[in-house]
């Protein structure tokens, strides 16, 4: 079992090397209305996810399903454009393929973002928050079965899933540039259904400040890979106790897009420091 999944893994990765022409190591995931970052990218090499061996596509509207390559803000980065989620019916280790294959790219950083419901009261529609910590309300784990050593530990260490550098980079690059940052927890849901009121109102009182239904998988697998990880969520709605909004996919994905330039602000002044 172990030997066909690493066997995976190196077909996966031997592909990918062979169609791209630069050798990043960042890794940018882009969640649901948050492709724009590749219009700001100057692009070398693009490989549909229905092309690549092994791999998964994304079936959500909002992602487009192509690994891109190229240059933003002067720096070299692979971007995911579109993610894979557990509500699609993947199994978790399909979810988190492309963390997986990171390490045997060169990757060193990941920049996970997402579209979440904010259920902090001081939050609103279009900010930002960098995650400090998140909460895993999946009900299941991405390293459930056999451990392979060659690529992680059996009980990594969660005490600082998400880097205080690279958090504390983004604070003052976001002061350089006048955007204005959030910070807090991220829980992670299975989805599909958005959150009813009292749902918000429990997840809020457990210590979450947004809710979504993605990255907490990535950032686990990420770390188990030994990663440096950075992530954000843009807030496309609001749960907030007492005014939950009665949010469409096509709203968040709206909500996304609006304040996807801020997000690319801010991710373009951090890469040269990264």
């Amino acid at each position: 079992m172990l030997e066909e999944k690493r066997r995976k893994i190196e077909e996966t990765i031997a592909y990918i090397k062979s169609h791209k022409s630069i050798n990043p190591k960042i890794a940018i995931v882009l969640g649901s209305g948050l492709g724009g970052l590749t219009q700001s990218m100057e692009i070398t090499d693009e490989i549909s996810y229905h092309d690549i061996p092994n791999f998964p596509v994304s079936t959500v509207k909002g992602h487009k399903g192509a690994m891109t390559f190229g240059r933003l803000g002067g720096v070299e980065v692979m971007v995911f454009n579109g993610r894979m989620h557990y509500y699609e019916g993947y199994p978790m280790d399909m979810v988190t393929y492309p963390q997986q294959i990171l390490p045997g790219l060169g990757i060193e950083t990941i920049i996970l973002s997402n579209a979440a419901g904010g259920m902090n009261p001081t939050f609103k529609v279009g900010d930002i928050m960098i995650i400090r910590d998140h909460i895993n309300m999946f009900g299941t784990n991405p390293l459930i079965g056999p451990n392979d050593d060659e690529l992680g530990p059996r009980f990594p260490n969660m005490s600082e899933v998400y880097s205080h550098k690279l958090i504390k980079l983004a604070h003052k690059k976001a002061r350089e540039t006048g955007v204005h940052l959030q910070e807090g927890v991220y829980m992670g849901v299975s989805g599909p259904c958005f959150e009813t009121p009292s749902e918000y109102k429990m997840y809020y009182i457990m210590g979450a400040d947004a809710v979504g239904m993605s990255t907490v998988p990535e950032a686990i697998v990420a770390r188990h890979r030994g990663l440096n990880i950075f992530a954000l969520s843009v807030i496309t709605d609001l749960g907030v106790i007492g005014q939950v909004m009665e949010a469409t996919h096509e709203e968040v994905l709206e909500a996304a897009n609006t304040a996807g330039p801020n997000m690319v602000k801010l991710v373009c002044a951090m890469l040269p420091e990264m």
